[in-house]
């Protein structure tokens, strides 16, 4: 096993006994940490004008931007040295409706690169570019850390020029869409007096005037794609109590709501005909590739998830997309119109292919409040009545967001050392409806703390866990959750929690975190000023004395969303207290999220460690 040079590693601290390596464990049968960190992921994918070329960004030990062709899927690499990005803040890569250059976002700026290789080039600061012609390119400029706002930027003289003019100041602009005759640009305009609304608008290129399409108080439109023709602008909004397909006119007329299937759609594709609109469409967890009638509203399911995402059209009618499952490593898949399913790019290494998955199950059990929790299960071989294991709770980030079946690789390594795993999509989280999704407004960490809770005890209820050996790990709200339930449990149902990257105190939290973390704070708590007892509920710092499982506690230095003063006001209070045990480490290289090989190698050991130490 490789040793983790010392440089990756800033503060390794602990209170009480460390945990020490368990000689009587042999390693798991089939799989090696070393090849989980080593599984790449292309993504960000989208489709050239001519219906062939692909760009898209490939995670390996950089986050470069690469193309390929469909006729001929060998892929060419066109910039080198890109950080490494993680997926959830990074933007895709865009292809010149010419196919000549490549625009995308790094280190806070504009870049071009020439499509057949040549030097990139930094246009300005700015994100998210979106081609108007072949010439000028839409970016979002972020304004003293208190909005973003759409620009035009030429490419030949890259100063940016305002976008819009005459709306409003209290908002931000974002998810620019160009017509197809390069005239008029749909973006989402999320406001400020009300976080939870964001709304659709246009705004004619050469005058700045802008038009609002679609929005409601409180309700979010988002995802704008103009019809080939544009005569139509498609776009998802909740208003219907889920993430339904919309049509409304550039000039605000003819509004409808086009499909009314009971799920989330996302990445808006229309077919080149203009007669169909490729979609994913989410429910609990998974990701079906459909294609919606433009006219009908029917929805007819292409491939079934796993998760696809990013659909988009070829010249001859298929769908491109990026796949993954529980078994299946994130790919580039072509679906032929006959409903053939092609790889393009799939780069998982073979330690990885080759080695058993273990098939997650559908569980629900019922919280405190009788409200349905929806979790994946995965079960380790041998577990039985006769042989009960331990088992670990993982509540996801976000916390808008879920647990999908997708491809996890630490779950897997873990279940394949003797552990159970069991992921719950506690509420707030997506892929369940609006309702659902908004059970935690207002209501931070005491209500989904509750179905962490009850998510133990459905486990201990089960005759193969043995539920006196129950541990808790999340990452960032994950983390938070895991916090929470070694804190507000009276029957001190885990063993152990494991706290990566998350908060400790969503109150220094708030004033600490960047600027899209504090809005999204705000959209579902208010400000602290307002809400302040559901504040001060939320926040585990007040009540530290109550824990007494031993905490894995790792944090990057880099970290702007969830800062690392949350984990330092953490450590510094269990020291106050006394009598606890905790082991504590940081990342200089590292931000939200643990990308590099060396510092996920070394966190994911320590891991293993302390779950093995505390209980196995």
């Amino acid at each position: 096993m490789r040793e983790i040079d010392p440089m990756w590693i800033a503060t390794d601290a602990h209170e009480g006994v460390r945990a020490q390596p368990r000689k009587d464990l042999p390693p798991p049968p089939h799989w090696r940490l070393e090849a989980v960190v080593a599984t790449e992921r292309p993504r960000s994918l989208g489709v050239g004008a001519d219906g062939d070329t692909l760009v898209f960004v490939w995670d390996r030990d950089t986050s470069d931007v690469w193309t390929l062709s469909v006729d001929d899927p060998t892929p060419r690499r066109l910039t080198t040295g890109r950080q490494l990005a993680p997926f959830w803040e990074d933007t895709q890569p865009v292809l010149s409706p010419d196919g000549g250059t490549v625009a995308y976002g790094d280190e806070g700026a504009v870049w071009v690169v020439p499509s057949t290789g040549g030097a990139p080039r930094r246009l300005c600061e700015g994100s998210s570019p979106v081609w108007i012609d072949d010439a000028r390119l839409v970016i979002g400029v972020e304004r003293d850390d208190r909005t973003t706002r759409l620009a035009v930027v030429d490419v030949a003289d890259p100063f940016p020029r305002r976008l819009t003019t005459g709306c409003p100041e209290t908002g931000d602009e974002w998810g620019a869409a160009v017509s197809p005759d390069g005239a008029t640009v749909a973006y989402v305009f999320w406001r400020r007096d009300d976080l939870r609304a964001m709304e659709i608008c246009v705004v004619d290129v050469a005058s700045g005037e802008v038009q609002t399409l679609s929005g409601e108080p409180a309700m979010a439109d988002r995802g704008p794609a103009w019809s080939p023709d544009g005569t139509w602008i498609a776009f998802t909004s909740e208003r219907s109590g889920w993430n339904e397909v919309h049509l409304v006119r550039p000039d605000g007329t003819d509004a409808r709501q086009l499909t009314a299937d009971a799920g989330d759609f996302a990445g808006l594709a229309w077919s080149p005909d203009g007669l169909r609109i490729a979609a994913s469409r989410a429910r609990r967890g998974r990701f079906d590739l459909v294609t919606v009638d433009a006219a009908t509203g029917e929805v007819a399911t292409v491939a079934t998830g796993g998760a696809w995402t990013a659909p988009g059209w070829t010249r001859d009618g298929a769908l491109v997309a990026e796949y993954t499952d529980y078994a299946t490593p994130s790919e580039l898949r072509l679906v032929h119109a006959n409903g053939d399913v092609e790889v393009l790019l799939a780069p998982a290494p073979a330690a990885v292919t080759a080695a058993p998955h273990v098939e997650p199950e559908d569980v629900v059990y019922r919280s405190f409040d009788g409200t349905e929790i929806h979790g994946f299960l995965y079960r380790p071989a041998g577990a039985s009545a006769d042989a009960p294991v331990p088992a670990i709770l993982y509540p996801h980030g976000g916390p808008t967001s879920y647990y999908g079946e997708e491809w996890d690789g630490h779950a897997q390594y873990f279940v394949d050392r003797g552990y159970a795993w069991l992921a719950i999509n506690f509420r707030g989280s997506t892929t369940y409806g609006r309702d659902f999704e908004r059970l935690n407004h207002g209501d931070w960490g005491v209500g989904d703390t509750k179905d962490c809770l009850a998510a133990a005890d459905f486990l201990a209820g089960l005759d193969w866990v043995d539920g006196s050996r129950l541990g808790v790990f999340g990452a960032s709200y994950g983390s938070y959750m895991a916090l929470l339930s070694v804190t507000d449990d009276p029957e001190h149902r885990f063993r152990l929690g494991v706290c990566k990257y998350g908060d400790c105190d969503i109150r220094t939290s708030w004033a600490q975190g960047d600027r899209e973390g504090v809005q999204d704070l705000e959209r579902m708590m208010g400000p602290p000023s307002a809400n302040r007892a559901a504040y001060d509920a939320g926040s585990p710092f007040d009540r530290l004395a109550q824990v007494r499982a031993p905490l894995l506690i790792a944090h990057g230095l880099l970290d702007e969303r969830v800062h690392p003063a949350q984990s330092e006001q953490l450590v510094a209070e269990l020291r106050r207290l006394g009598g606890k045990t905790f082991e504590y480490v940081t990342y200089p290289t590292e931000a939200h999220g643990f990308l590099r090989a060396d510092p996920q190698l070394d966190f994911y050991r320590r891991l293993e460690r302390f779950l093995d130490w505390h209980l196995m």
